[in-house]
């Protein structure tokens, strides 16, 4: 039996089965599930442990006399294998064929191992375990399932939020599990039940940062060059991943566009921002910067962001975050005399 992670909290509720291997590509979910799996054991009452790591030199016949040992202080005991390499070796994969078709009983095993290859994924040994019990896979979440991804995830804190905000979160995190599962958390802390708005979990992510990727926009769209420069430099003294600062400061161009767009095709400027998802502080600061753009200059500073994009996936020679400096100059002085010229790889 197979079942992913993020099925196996409906999975337990129906109650422990007596095998569980855990394995998958992404390790905070394989962490997760087997946090989870022992939860329900506790629960269940499996109150003893016995927790057998191989390591070179690791001697087998161990995992059978695990289980036909018996339990010093519980009727029922949690054995748990963990296989940090992810291949048992030979005599470890007959041990754990053997120990599966022959389980101990009042007895939840638990095997936790890391990735394997796809020759260890047809192995006999595995096998047997999916047979005997159940397959816990940690699959990867793609940077496309990240928005769903975190909406489940504040589901089961009782909280939610509109699609937008979600993107935000995802774009923030950049692909980053880790990072999402600990901006979930937060907003767990910070907020209570119910819907929480774009501008509460902005402030939330705004709030770990001394550099702060979003004050950037006070600097481009402002113009204001020194900070923006000051910003980048701090940004990337402390280690910021530079597809998350790109992010931003494209984000902020889409907005633009956005609103030019709205207000040439006839919309007022109030709705345009409106529609745009811009109010509040920001939205003087905003409403200035697109009397300065017109749709050709969100067009260049869009051609700008994508030669950045390539330069920071290797695709384009240069430093990324000279390329970003670029970027955030062009932005900053749209609309005046003078512009810096295109980074390489801008084409139109």
């Amino acid at each position: 039996m197979r079942v992913d992670s993020e099925q196996l909290p409906q999975h337990l509720a129906r109650g422990p089965k007596p095998l569980y291997v855990v394995l998958g590509d992404e390790p905070l979910l394989a962490l997760e599930a087997g946090d989870r799996i022992r939860a329900k054991a506790r629960e269940s009452g499996y109150a003893e442990r016995k927790l057998l790591t191989v390591e070179s030199g690791f001697d087998w016949s161990q995992l059978a006399m695990s289980g036909a040992s018996l339990s010093l202080f519980a009727e029922r005991r949690l054995i748990e294998l963990r296989i940090p390499s992810g291949k048992p070796g030979a005599a470890g994969a007959e041990a754990i064929a053997q120990y599966c078709n022959d389980l101990p009983p009042d007895t939840l095993t638990l095997i936790a191992l890391a990735k394997p290859d796809w020759r260890e994924r047809k192995a006999a040994w595995l096998a047997a375990a999916e047979r005997a019990g159940v397959m816990v896979e940690a699959r990867v979440v793609e940077r496309a399932q990240l928005p769903g991804w975190i909406a489940g995830r504040l589901a089961q804190q009782n909280q939610r939020c509109d699609d937008a905000t979600l993107a935000f979160i995802a774009g923030y995190v950049e692909g980053n599990l880790l990072a999402a599962y600990q901006e979930v958390q937060k907003l767990g802390l910070i907020y209570p039940p119910g819907e929480i708005g774009f501008e509460q979990v902005r402030q939330a992510v705004l709030d770990v940062a001394r550099f702060d990727v979003f004050k950037l926009g006070e600097a481009t769209l402002g113009g204001d060059v020194p900070r923006l420069i000051r910003m980048l430099d701090g940004l990337r003294d402390e280690g910021t991943a530079p597809p998350q600062v790109l992010w931003a400061m494209a984000e902020d161009v889409r907005t633009l566009g956005r609103i030019v767009s709205a207000v040439a095709a006839g919309t007022p400027p109030a709705q345009a921002a409106r529609d745009a998802r811009v109010w509040g502080p920001r939205l003087d600061l905003v409403m200035r910067a697109a009397r300065r753009f017109d749709a050709q200059a969100v067009e260049r500073a869009l051609l700008y962001a994508a030669a950045v994009d390539r330069t920071i996936k290797g695709l384009a020679k240069g430093d990324a975050w000279d390329a970003l400096l670029r970027l955030g100059l062009h932005v900053a002085q749209a609309g005046h005399p003078r512009r810096p010229s295109a980074p390489a790889g801008a084409r139109r």
